[in-house]
């Protein structure tokens, strides 16, 4: 048993218009089918998307805090002009500057409208064919440690392990990457933004999170109620959920 991640959940007051940013910045389309805004390859609204993670933005009432997120997006580029001409469009849908200690780097750092941290990445080879999501990057301490379990909870293959990054991408090639960058600060506030996984047709939900118990999850309880996901953290406390299937 194994399972996927199907989409970065992000937090936001104003979860429309946040939806409706990444819409812009991805080149897809927000559907808002219930209370969240869910983003994802233009042609119709298709859950879970075979390729992409998707981007669902959830209403909260609690504004970003000034912290660094410790999840964050990477954008993919196919040239120089391209990263500038990104650059210059997330700006004017009002993307700003943001200043995480990065210092003189090729990449640059922005910040969607509600402030939470993303990357335009220099156009990379290894991103050629992830579409416009190249990775979803964690901050973590181990990243060692962090490969035993995402390797073990998600059916996504381990490309590459060191004592400063870990790197996994689904097994059939496609999407983005899940990479875990060793980083010297910690985890202070609760993340506001994670992934949420699913099991495959025919799984066991309930199965599947005792087995993520078993690896080193935890039970988060973030005042959710009766809901049909469960809230879990990792063994470094990043907060994901396991979405029920429909």
């Amino acid at each position: 048993m194994a399972m996927r991640p199907v989409q970065v959940n992000i937090k936001a007051l104003d979860a429309l218009a946040v939806g409706r940013f990444w819409a812009e910045a991805l080149g897809w389309s927000a559907y808002s089918p219930g209370v969240t805004t869910y983003v994802g390859p233009a042609g119709g609204l298709v859950w879970p998307d075979p390729v992409a993670v998707g981007v669902d933005v959830v209403p909260v009432p609690e504004p970003k805090t000034a912290v660094k997120n410790r999840v964050h997006l990477d954008l993919a580029t196919t040239s120089a002009a391209h990263q500038t001409e990104l650059v210059a469009r997330l700006r004017a849908l009002g993307a700003t500057p943001a200043d995480v200690g990065q210092g003189e780097v090729p990449w640059t750092v922005l910040a969607d409208p509600e402030g939470s941290e993303f990357c335009v990445l220099e156009p990379r080879e290894v991103y050629r064919d992830t579409g416009p999501i190249a990775a979803v990057v964690v901050d973590c301490a181990d990243p060692r440690a962090m490969a035993r379990f995402w390797g073990e909870a998600m059916d996504w293959t381990l490309h590459e392990v060191t004592d400063d990054q870990a790197v996994l991408r689904s097994a059939k090639g496609v999407g983005p990457y899940l990479e875990f960058l060793r980083t010297p600060d910690v985890k202070t506030v609760p993340d506001r933004i994670h992934l949420d996984l699913l099991p495959y047709p025919g799984d066991d939900k309930t199965a599947e999170v005792a087995r993520l118990r078993a690896l080193g999850a935890t039970d988060l309880d973030l005042g959710q109620g009766d809901v049909p996901w469960t809230c879990l953290t990792d063994p470094e406390g990043h907060e994901f959920c396991v979405l029920a299937l429909s």
